[in-house]
């Protein structure tokens, strides 16, 4: 198994049924019902000195989720080349989350989920294997929509972990 392998086998370890598109869903509507009961100052707190607020992590996941969405997108029409990845800690230090509203995050979140949702339901099951290259590394359309909600999983887990209990 290669580092790649590894690494995204630690998302894909969360999708617990056959059924991802319905967990797809699922995850969605647990962020947002996490992000729901946050107050607006509470959306600032964050857990540990350097690590991102509750508002940049939901943003967090609205652009990780749109880098997939793309990558899906791409390979499900045959594109060969060979995309980029992307630095998450530079994408968050340039969002500038914590000047926007939670409000306005949180419908980000859902338009950006929602897209997915359309996307992954519309899209003919004959290409979720068709394969592309991302940041170097081989990956299918079905386990790039898996990683998103692996990915989303993998937060709402460390939200609940280390951000709400210090509330």
């Amino acid at each position: 198994m290669t580092d790649f392998q590894k690494y995204i086998q630690r998302y894909l370890d969360l999708v617990r049924s056959e059924n991802w598109l319905e967990e797809l869903k699922k995850s969605g509507e647990k962020t947002v019902e996490i992000y729901s009961n946050l107050s607006e100052e509470q959306s600032f707190f964050t857990y540990e000195k350097g690590k991102w607020t509750l508002k940049e992590l939901l943003l967090h996941l609205s652009d990780t989720e749109r880098v997939f969405q793309y990558r899906m997108l791409a390979f499900a029409r045959g594109e060969t080349a060979n995309l980029p990845g992307f630095d998450e800690e530079m994408y968050a230090k340039n969002s500038f989350a914590n000047d926007r509203t939670l409000e306005s995050l949180l419908d980000e979140y859902r338009s950006v989920r929602a897209s997915s949702q359309v996307f992954l339901e519309t899209l003919n099951t004959s290409v979720f294997n068709n394969t592309g290259t991302a940041n170097g590394n081989q990956i299918s359309v079905e386990t790039i929509g898996k990683l998103i909600v692996g990915h989303n999983v993998h937060h709402l887990n460390i939200i609940e972990e280390r951000y709400l209990p210090r509330l």
